[in-house]
């Protein structure tokens, strides 16, 4: 996918925009806003097309962790370890220079001066940004909805609070059918 996109062969004798900017010693300022697994899976094909070394990069992810597996997400339960679930390889990010923004939502985006701001206050320039943010989970509009002990299904600290909460309780109830829902109702 990528690799087609940065390809010089599209224009005969063309570079690729990434090629001029690696020629003439500069490099594209990349900010990839969301480290879940489509934001990382886009990182593995940019470092495997070979065109990564023409950017800076730096990804910011809202959770406190890497990428993980989020439709595996109920195998938590087996080890209450996120492990099994990381999809990013030791030393990945070192490997390809990127600069990972973990437990750091991004929540501006100033497209005039090209800066990102996080929710820790930090500002970092672009020249291209790719929003990979995922999903947010649907809560219906139901009384008591934001009562304690109401959760949704999406993170791992989604089911360590599920997790804290069942150990006091004596009973539970699931709402949505999709397949966490399904899972959480095991």
């Amino acid at each position: 996918m990528f690799a087609n996109s940065m390809s010089s062969n599209a224009i005969p004798g063309a570079q690729s925009r990434a090629s001029q900017y690696r020629y003439c010693g500069m490099s594209i300022k990349l900010v990839v806003i969301g480290n879940g697994p489509v934001g990382h899976k886009f990182l593995e094909q940019l470092c495997e097309s070979g065109h990564s070394g023409a950017f800076d990069i730096s990804v910011f992810g809202e959770e406190p962790r890497a990428a993980y597996d989020r439709v595996h997400l109920t195998a938590w339960f087996e080890s209450r370890s996120a492990e099994p679930l990381n999809m990013v390889p030791e030393g990945f990010y070192a490997s390809h220079n990127i600069t990972a923004h973990l437990g750091d939502k991004v929540v501006a985006i100033d497209r005039e001066r090209q800066i990102v701001r996080s929710q820790n206050g930090m500002e970092v320039q672009y020249d291209k940004i790719v929003l990979a943010t995922g999903s947010y989970p649907f809560v219906p509009p139901v009384p008591g909805h934001e009562r304690d002990n109401c959760f949704v299904y999406r993170t791992i600290e989604d089911l360590e609070a599920i997790t804290a909460a069942a150990a006091t309780s004596s009973s539970g109830v699931v709402i949505g059918g999709g397949l966490l829902g399904l899972e959480a109702a095991k």
